[in-house]
């Protein structure tokens, strides 16, 4: 019976991953194609990705490196874009913590924007699944979403730039983005973040090696949590 749940819930997983699909493939693609066209060789792009398995921290180094950005400034930046797997960790923890070792490890390579909005939302919703059944769900989230993103990375660094400028692959970028984010605007605070980082990219598009979206990153962080903060003082 247990077994049989698992396996429900990890195909449940699946399901709720794959829209991604949609949007993976051509975001994939671009990468490969920008990252052959900046001089990265195909065997180094899809290192690139095998290895970082970041979409917004690849073309965040990607872009630094096309403008010769010092290499400290591209590790400083991809790192801080990154930041947040650190975050989705520490969200993820008190549901998947308890796992062994080995499948803990694992889920952390896999842990990726799209499986931590895709397993977070279903295990607040869900409260009553069962660790083994939660960590099988958050394997069904990636199944369909990661080798994806090594395939079409691979097919754009071969293809490069055969693919016509018509089919504007980088479309996939903001509706990916905003399909993650979208769903977990539940709060006062979350809107605030948001609304504030968006404000703040825009005006600070001009510095230099884009620092400027570190910037509204964490000054939409900081006003997330003072409303939460406010938010609790009210409440208590």
């Amino acid at each position: 019976m247990a077994s049989t749940s698992v396996k429900s819930a990890y195909h449940a997983g699946i399901r709720d991953g794959a829209p991604f699909m949609l949007v993976i493939a051509p975001f994939a693609m671009l990468f490969g194609v920008l990252a052959t066209e900046a001089g990265l060789s195909v065997f180094e792009t899809l290192s690139f990705s095998v290895v970082v398995i970041a979409g917004a921290a690849q073309f965040t180094a990607l872009q630094l490196m096309a403008e010769e950005a010092p290499t400290l400034v591209v590790l400083a930046s991809a790192l801080a874009v990154n930041l947040r797997m650190a975050m989705y960790s520490a969200s993820l923890t008190p549901h998947i913590g308890g796992a062994p070792l080995l499948q803990r490890a694992i889920a952390a390579y896999f842990t990726v924007d799209q499986s931590y909005a895709v397993s977070v939302t279903k295990y607040e919703a869900a409260p009553d699944m069962s660790p083994q059944e939660k960590i099988a769900y958050f394997f069904g989230t990636v199944t369909p979403v990661c080798p994806l993103w090594w395939i079409f990375t691979l097919i754009g660094a071969l293809v490069g730039e055969a693919i016509p400028a018509s089919f504007a692959l980088d479309f996939a970028v903001p509706i990916t983005f905003l399909a993650i984010v979208a769903p977990a605007l539940r709060t006062r605070a979350h809107i605030g973040a948001a609304i504030t980082a968006a404000f703040l990219s825009l005006l600070l598009f001009s510095v230099p090696f884009n620092l400027g979206i570190l910037l509204a990153g964490m000054g939409g962080m900081m006003v997330g949590a003072r409303i939460e903060a406010m938010t609790e003082e009210a409440t208590s």
